[in-house]
């Protein structure tokens, strides 16, 4: 049987702007219901690097804060370390970045907090017991808080073909080694000319596979290297090399394993929101923002995150592609994020139905005129 998910088109007008089509949203898809008197509530967002001007308006995000206070919930603003190094890898440069980006309190009437902590290193192994992983590293700013809300930007991504609330809730709620482990199954190595043998990733080693040579340089015995990827995370020197290389299927396979370890220990005490707007080629990770591939869609609400990004992307392929952005001459293709990246991006929703995340069926309700479509 598959999940409801409901819609409100991006057309505005009179006593029906944006925020006002969020807050029926809201009501619509039950997010109220999901929240209990004092419940301390984690609205995972992406508030952009710096660069980026596509992410989630702060405008929104105040109206989301504002329903959950009046539901009852305590609401925090959040996001997790990065483990490339942009303006977000480490909690100082990231609360800089929100602020800067417009998510201090005075506009989000929240508080902005990093989950995983200084250095991407305060996490909760959360067992899952899947195919890839027996446990997961979950940020333990948002393991711990009562109720996850996530609100995704919907846009293109040149590993998953487009990114939402799948990967909100998988990489964006994984501390920096978890979302190495998602990244790739190759163990970290050491680039000789860049260690100054300073001996930080010896000590952050759980298992003692690292030692400082009589070179001064850093050894990682790959026998004993369980593949965790703290040490890429507290390298000064980046010195320990971040490993890219991956099966893409596989890659989005964890993320639903991630997704999972995310949702799974709040059974009944989440909801998903995906903005529909900017649908721009690239990640906001990116210290840019291209030409949008679609026309703004709209804003979709779930409570179940395979449903709301399974109707996302059946929108966005709907809509005509615009002229002028990466499509090229293939705006009238009927896939976009194929078209953009060749990635076959219907491996994060089967991986995420196979393991129970959500259903791929869903009934599209318009609450804008209060019928399916």
């Amino acid at each position: 049987m598959g999940s409801t998910v409901y819609f409100s088109d991006a057309r505005t007008r009179y006593g029906c702007n944006m925020r006002d089509k969020l807050r029926r949203l809201f009501d619509r898809c039950g997010a109220a219901s999901v929240i209990s008197k004092n419940d301390t509530v984690a609205i995972k967002i992406h508030w952009g690097e710096k660069g980026n001007l596509t992410y989630s308006p702060p405008p929104l995000i105040r109206t989301l804060v504002d329903c959950v206070r009046e539901a009852g919930g305590r609401p925090f603003i959040t996001d997790t370390n990065t483990l490339y190094r942009g303006s977000r890898s480490n909690a100082i440069d990231n609360i800089i970045t929100a602020y800067e980006n417009g998510f201090g309190y005075g506009t989000v009437g929240a508080p902005v907090i990093v989950a995983d902590g200084l250095r991407g290193d305060d996490f909760v192994r959360v067992k899952i017991d899947g195919k890839y992983f027996k446990s997961v590293k979950i940020a333990s700013g948002i393991h711990y808080a009562n109720v996850l809300i996530a609100f995704s930007h919907f846009k293109g991504h040149e590993a998953t073909g487009f990114g939402a609330t799948i990967k909100n809730i998988s990489m964006g709620c994984a501390a920096p080694s978890g979302k190495q482990n998602m990244h790739s199954d190759v163990k970290p190595k050491v680039k000789k000319k860049k260690c100054v043998g300073c001996g930080t990733c010896v000590e952050k080693c759980p298992v003692g596979a690292i030692e400082i040579r009589t070179d001064n340089k850093a050894r990682i015995d790959s026998d004993k290297c369980i593949g965790c990827a703290e040490c890429t995370i507290v390298c000064p020197s980046e010195a320990i090399g971040v490993n890219w290389k991956s099966d893409l299927n596989v890659f989005q396979e964890k993320m639903a394993e991630y997704a999972m370890g995310a949702v799974a220990p709040k059974k009944g005490k989440c909801a998903f929101f995906n903005l529909i707007t900017n649908i721009t080629p690239d990640c906001d990770c990116c210290n840019w923002s291209d030409v949008p591939v679609a026309p703004d869609v709209g804003v979709a609400a779930s409570l179940d995150p395979v449903a709301l990004d399974q109707a996302s992307v059946d929108l966005v392929n709907r809509a005509p592609g615009v002229a002028g952005s990466r499509l090229g001459d293939d705006i009238d293709c009927p896939d976009k994020f194929r078209a953009l990246y060749d990635v076959d991006w219907e491996r994060q929703l089967d991986g995420g139905e196979k393991i129970g995340l959500g259903n791929r069926d869903y009934a599209l309700i318009n609450v804008d005129a209060d019928k399916e479509i």
